[in-house]
């Protein structure tokens, strides 16, 4: 602030006009009546004027000293609930005596530790194992070798609704096979999709977009390579066309900058799923007849498998299903009575299809792709061989 000039130096001026305490200056006194009525009637907060020595004091300029600070703990009661919306909860006392000093010296309560990865054991805890259900399971919830050294199984069974669509897909095709290939490859492109798909979930791998494409784009060259030849040479098209998706595999895989380890898995997967994905090209080159029986068979077999009985006496129905809707649709077709031979065949590659999408812990999209298709996909090289030897 500056210096004070002292009474010296102030201005020698009279506090009051002279012409106040006068009788004969009426027109001055009323002057100041008019001044002081207009200084009374002004805001509060213009008062004392700003600039001067209590100017810092007056509520505006409070107001807008404080409008950054943080509220106090002693707060009004009108404004507690405004200045603190924003505020965690405090366990301790509210405001008043003694209040600032428990919050300085509160510890902050412990924060609940997340659960770690499925599968792992804290210390005094037990294992945090999600259930397998057939709701859905994204994640594995056990290792295979853990769940059987704690007695469980890793098998789940994909149940009723994948066994419903591959009922309705086995259907599809014996239908469709009764019109011809053209109208057989619709229901046959769909199921290469569901076995390209399925079989990289399985595995672990997803999302596998460049694997599932590339075995998927094998089936359809197998697929025209089929429909382009005659029908004694559809083996060796769809072997030509796997050889050579084999191969594509391998440089593809060699190409990549992954560890040796997941290139070498990535290898596996790629082939397995290609080769499934084309070997169902053996329903264009099979008797549509033999298609008829053995996707009637699978269709059967797999709906009955799902159904609540005990495992021995399921797999024993499911086959004679199997059997039974080889003879019947069979007896429509020129197969004749070798249609038990090929709904037997079909039925036990659909069950072992059906199988191999049951295990490790599968997910619900496990469940409703190679689940679906794995039987039909597995049932394609037997249809084909069974249907040629008993035609």
């Amino acid at each position: 602030m500056p210096p004070y000039p002292g009474p010296a130096a102030a201005d020698p001026q009279p506090v009051a006009p002279e012409g106040w305490f006068r009788d004969e200056a009426p027109a001055a006194q009323a002057q100041a009546q008019a001044q002081a009525q207009a200084q009374a009637q002004a805001p509060a907060a213009e008062w004392p004027p700003s600039g001067g020595p209590g100017a810092a004091w007056s509520e505006g300029s409070a107001a807008e000293q404080t409008a950054y600070l943080p509220p106090q703990a002693a707060a009004p009661a009108g404004d507690a609930a405004e200045q603190t919306a924003f505020l965690p909860p405090y366990p301790g006392p509210g405001p008043g005596p003694g209040a600032e000093e428990p919050a300085a010296t509160a510890a902050p309560a412990p924060a609940e530790q997340p659960a770690g990865p499925l599968g792992s054991e804290i210390p005094g805890e037990e294992p945090a194992y999600s259930p397998p259900t057939l709701a859905g399971n994204t994640l594995r919830a056990v290792d295979p070798a853990q769940a059987r050294a704690e007695g469980r199984s890793p098998i789940i069974d994909p149940g009723p609704q994948p066994a419903i669509l591959t009922a309705a897909l086995g259907l599809l095709l014996a239908g469709a096979a009764a019109f011809g290939d053209l109208a057989l490859l619709a229901p046959l492109v769909a199921l290469q999709a569901l076995t390209a798909a399925g079989w990289f979930r399985l595995n672990g791998m997803w999302p596998a977009r460049q694997g599932i494409a590339l075995a998927f784009l094998g089936a359809l060259v197998a697929d025209a390579a089929v429909l382009a030849l005659d029908d004694p040479n559809g083996p060796g098209a769809i072997i030509g066309t796997l050889g050579a998706w084999v191969l594509l595999t391998l440089v593809l895989q060699l190409r990549s900058h992954a560890d040796p380890d997941e290139r070498m898995y990535g290898l596996m997967a790629s082939v397995a799923s290609a080769a499934l994905a084309i070997v169902c090209a053996g329903y264009l080159a099979a008797d549509s007849a033999a298609v008829s029986v053995g996707a009637a068979a699978v269709a059967v077999a797999v709906f009955t498998r799902a159904l609540p009985l005990p495992t021995p006496a399921s797999v024993g129905v499911s086959l004679a299903a199997a059997t039974g809707a080889g003879i019947a649709v069979g007896g429509l077709t020129s197969v004749g009575v070798g249609g038990a031979l090929v709904g037997l065949a079909a039925g036990v590659c659909a069950l072992i299809g059906l199988r191999v999408a049951a295990y490790d812990y599968p997910s619900k999209f496990v469940h409703m792709t190679a689940g679906v298709a794995l039987p039909l996909a597995a049932a394609a090289p037997a249809v084909y061989l069974i249907g040629r030897v008993v035609g």
